[in-house]
């Protein structure tokens, strides 16, 4: 596989998790482990684009493929974050951002959430849409509210 564009190769037992190579094999401890059963998003990286739950997904699953964490991240969300307090501790921040990077990309391709209006074609991006497209990433200290701001200022709605 390749991790954040370098290839990498992984000799684990067919029952790791992705996470778990990440953090315990290959040193890559952005992705985080949080609940460790898919609900809190903490452990959120890029697999070809589209974002997984890391804990989730079998290491064994990505052999040759391209797995992005927030090492290897450089989008304009990272500043934003900053810029809009969309963090406090930090622990579920990588998580959040790569969830956002990948919720941007499945917006832009038309991609439709549970609460997208049937009208919209592109849906339009407003605080509803990102609120739930970004349901499955907790954040314990609460800084939603600067998270949709950020997002909504990458995306242009800001």
């Amino acid at each position: 596989m390749t991790v954040n564009g370098a290839v990498v190769g992984l000799d684990v037992e067919p029952w790791v998790s992705l996470l778990d190579a990440l953090r315990d094999r290959l040193g890559v401890t952005g992705p985080k482990k949080g609940c460790d059963q898919g609900a809190c998003g903490a452990c959120t990286v890029l697999a070809d684009g589209i974002r997984i739950n890391s804990c989730l997904a079998l290491a064994v699953q990505y052999a040759g493929r391209e797995i992005t964490t927030i090492e290897g991240v450089d989008h304009p969300l990272q500043e934003a974050f900053v810029r809009h307090d969309g963090l406090q501790c930090g622990y579920c921040t990588p998580g959040q951002i790569c969830s956002a990077i990948g919720m941007l990309a499945e917006h832009a391709a038309g991609q439709p959430s549970a609460v997208t209006d049937g009208q919209d074609t592109p849906p339009r991006l407003t605080e509803q849409e990102i609120k739930e497209r970004m349901s499955g990433n907790l954040c314990r200290c609460g800084a939603y509210n600067g998270i949709v701001e950020a997002i909504l200022d990458v995306a242009g709605e800001r």
